[in-house]
């Protein structure tokens, strides 16, 4: 099975999202949206591709009211603050913010690693924070894209494909690849797709 992975689109109605990530998501079977959602229509467009699944920051089971960098889209079947996945024999939990209380910021690249946690502690925070164990960890919000295994969870943040690293250009989406018994993943960069 084939995945494609975006986040923080952050397009409003009537902006685009880059035609480049439709090139990216060419046979993929499914797609999964991190959050940083503005706007129906993105969900909409990618749903053109393959069927999409989504996660964004909600309060009180409603979207929040229309904010910068909030979900637009209420009582969107595809979406909930929290997605929890099985496929492939993988157990996928997928959030806009990971929220890991031993790191002192968000879950950038090599945060992780940087914080030589003791054994299976971070497993215990993945597991507190999705309220069971997860094998990949699918979220969004910081911009920077990163493909990471700690303690045999995959953790995959797409980055943003018109936002990386907070700057407007083209950016990143991920392919996850899961099937016999293995799971792969990528950070694709849309600029070598033009």
């Amino acid at each position: 099975m084939k995945i494609g992975i975006i986040s923080d689109t952050r397009a409003g109605s009537g902006e685009e999202i880059p035609q480049e990530v439709a090139r990216a998501f060419e046979g993929v079977d499914r797609i999964f949206h991190a959050g940083g959602i503005h706007s129906k229509e993105v969900l909409d467009w990618l749903e053109r591709i393959a069927p999409v699944t989504a996660a964004a920051r909600l309060e009180g089971g409603q979207a929040e009211q229309p904010q910068p960098f909030m979900l637009e889209v209420p009582g969107d079947p595809r979406v909930a603050e929290t997605q929890i996945l099985e496929l492939e024999g993988q157990t996928i939990g997928m959030t806009n913010e990971i929220w890991l209380p031993r790191l002192s910021d968000e879950v950038m690249p090599g945060a992780i690693g940087r914080q030589r946690l003791p054994d299976q502690l971070l497993t215990q925070m993945v597991t507190d924070f999705f309220e069971r164990p997860v094998d990949i960890v699918i979220f969004g919000r910081t911009l920077y894209a990163m493909v990471e295994e700690h303690e045999g969870i995959l953790f995959i943040n797409p980055g943003s494909p018109g936002l990386p690293k907070n700057v407007r250009k083209l950016g990143q989406v991920a392919i996850l690849e899961l099937g016999g018994g293995k799971r792969e993943a990528q950070v694709v960069e849309l600029a070598g797709l033009g």
